[in-house]
This record gives structure tokens, sequence and C-alpha cells, in this order.
């Protein structure tokens, strides 16, 4: 089906990406091969030259990923969409082919820690700078700027402090020095945000949270519309072997079809949570923009189509009171990762943002008694109850 046939976000993640095969088989098929035959030596040859599209090995490319990707391009308003083995494959390559030796990169000072890290750690030591400033601030975004930065990589809204950044702003300053905008949409999924509409250049998400929906499989995709930055990306995908396992992209390709709906309801659900949270007297603070108290509302309802379903929140009596409350909680489950349907609690300094030095986290805004909350699509009710009665125990 053409990418972009229909408009409507609900009928794309339905049909988008769909082919029709031999069969006439109305679910896209796993194709569970590592290799394709070729028709004849010279059909052989066009493939591996780029001169005829097809499918050679796996591992470089496959009609069920294919299908996947062309979903994900069109949820996204995007030409091109590249599957990966996880959202780190996703980052690692996009990093990758952007940066060399010298290169300079910036990020969000709260960006999500594993990405942080491998900058950190292993693009560091192969001679990649990167500075991690709060990108909310389109000025200090400028100011960092550097003759050798060869990427603006930011999440909005930011892993685990909620913060957005301005991304049709910064995407007009970084185009001014002729830099790359890359954005991780993770916690708005296309349903909230669509920051190629806004400017931005690539578009990453971790397929594990919201689109998949599900927390039974992982996966990563970038999406963008540069015919040469997506060959370029893609061959560093086939490089690297961070491809996408066809029942991987099978098990988010049908997640991906209730992505709305599911999105929507964990939205209408975290809106009374936070109400809820706002008003406890056992909670000191709440971040979440769909609250007229989040500094960033006025951008949120400008730049999204609806503040999401994470929200984070300090209990009184900081750390010891936080775990507490995690331990206490019945309903939410004590685990990592967010946007599935079941409603997830965790603990960032200790648990997702360990990684990060204490003064990194601190200067990022992740303060120890920050407990960030994934709403699920369970019934609202059930889930302040849960809430409720943990909060009681403090």
């Amino acid at each position: 089906m053409e990418n972009n046939k229909f408009n409507g976000i609900r009928t794309k993640e339905v049909h988008a990406g769909d082919f029709q095969d031999q069969f006439g088989s109305v679910v896209t098929p796993i194709y569970q091969t590592s290799t394709f035959e070729f028709k004849n030596a010279d059909h052989g040859a066009r493939l591996f030259a780029g001169e005829e599209d097809g499918f050679i090995y796996t591992r470089i490319g496959n009609p069920t990923t294919h299908s996947l990707e062309e979903k994900l391009a069109a949820l996204e308003f995007g030409k091109y969409g590249i599957g990966f083995a996880s959202g780190m494959g996703a980052v690692s390559t996009l990093f990758a082919y952007f940066l060399g030796q010298g290169d300079h990169i910036i990020s969000t000072d709260a960006v999500y820690g594993p990405s942080r890290g491998i900058l950190e750690t292993y693009f560091k030591k192969f001679g990649v700078a990167a500075d991690f400033i709060d990108t909310s601030d389109p000025f200090a975004v400028e100011k960092a700027i550097k003759p050798n930065t060869k990427l603006i990589y930011i999440e909005t809204p930011t892993n685990p402090t909620i913060k957005l950044t301005d991304i049709e702003e910064v995407a007009s300053i970084a185009h001014q020095y002729d830099i790359p905008l890359a954005v991780d949409n993770t916690f708005s999924s296309p349903v909230l945000q669509n920051p190629l509409n806004l400017g931005a250049d690539i578009v990453l998400h971790s397929l594990t949270k919201f689109i998949n929906g599900h927390a039974d499989v992982v996966g990563g995709a970038l999406i963008l519309k540069d015919e040469k930055h997506h060959k370029g990306l893609r061959k560093t995908m086939a490089y690297f072997g961070a491809n996408m396992d066809p029942h991987q992209a099978y098990m988010v390709y049908r997640g991906a079809k209730t992505l709305s709906l599911r999105v929507l309801q964990a939205q209408e659900n975290a809106m009374k949570v936070a109400d809820f949270l706002e008003n406890h007297p056992k909670v000191a603070w709440i971040n979440y923009p769909g609250l007229k108290s989040h500094p960033q509302y006025d951008l949120a309802r400008r730049q999204m189509k609806g503040p999401g379903s994470m929200l984070s929140f300090g209990v009184k009596g900081g750390l010891e009171a936080g775990k507490k409350l995690m331990n206490a909680v019945e309903l939410a489950k004590l685990a990592v990762s967010l946007g599935g349907v079941e409603t997830l609690i965790q603990h960032p300094a200790s648990m997702t943002h360990a990684g990060m030095s204490p003064e990194a986290r601190l200067a990022a805004g992740i303060t120890d008694d920050l407990v960030r909350f994934s709403v699920g699509i369970e019934e609202a009710e059930d889930i302040i109850a849960d809430l409720k009665q943990a909060l009681d125990k403090i």
C-alpha cells in the first residue's frame, strides 16, 4: 500500500505497510528466512548494485521488517523507516553514522541513560566529544554549537524529568548551522507528536514502548525523509548487525495496529492520576505536561496533540519514602520500561539512570526522590486506589 495513501492515523496504524502476498494473506506473514533466492545471476547482481528493489539477506532487509518500516514511516510523516533489534541499536547506529573522531554532539541533559552512557564511554573513547545541556533553552543549544558539531540529538519530553524542548525552534537553529536534528519521540509516540512535521530530520523510537505496547518484545526504529541519510543509516545498521528479526517485526507490526487506542486511553487515565497526585498531601511535586502547573504547559499544547501518559513525582520524605511507595503498590508493577498496557513504576536514580554520576543526575533534574510512573490502560479508579493505599503506608 502506498505509504501515505490515507490521512487518518488509525487507518495508517491498521493498513500502512500492508502488501498482498501470493496467497492473499490479510495479516503480514513472518518471512522466517535468512536468505532469498535470486531469479538468475543478473537479478542478484542488480539487487547488490541497488538497481532493483528486492531482498538479499535478512540482516540487510526482510519483507516482514520492511512492512513495519513502511507503517512507521507513514505514522511519522516520513519517507523511510529502518527497523532495529533494539532502541539502543537505533541510537548506536545513528551516532556511528553521523559521528567520527574529532566530532561533537549536543544532546539533552536528561536524555535516556544508556543513550548518554554510550557517548560518555565508547564514543568518547573513539574521539567524539559530547555536551549534555538543557535543550529546553534554545539559546543554550545555539551557544553549545561548535565548528565540529555534527549532530543535535534531543529527547522531548525527557526521560524521566518530563521536560519539553521546542522542536521547531531547535530545528531552526540547527539548520542555520547545517546540523541535522534527531529527536527521540518514544515518550509521545506518533499519536501525540510528529517531529518531522516540526522541522526535525530524523525521528527515533524505542519500539519496545508505546508502539509495540505489550511488554513482550524489544525493538527500535529511525524514520526520516532524506534518501542519502536513509541509505547511509541502513548500510551502517547492516554492518553493525543491528537488524530487526522478522518475528520481532511481526510482533511490533501487530502491536502498532492498536497504538492510538492504547495511547489515548492511557493518556485519559494519566490526567486523572496526575490530578490525584497534585492534590495529595504526601506528594511534594509532580511533572506532567497536562497540568497547568507544568512550566511548559503552553508549549505542550502547541507542540503535542496531548500530554501523554508518562509522569514523574516526588514523595515527601525523599528517597526512603519513595522506596516505601514503590514497595507498597499492588497493581502497578515495579519495573523499568514504559508505554505498555500495564502501569509501571520505577526509581530512575537507582535504576535506569544509575550509570550517570550523582552530579550529572542532579544537574539534569533527576533527583533522588524522583519516581517515574508509566500509566497503563487499566481502569483509572483502580490505578488511583492503588497509589492511595501505597501513599497511606508512608
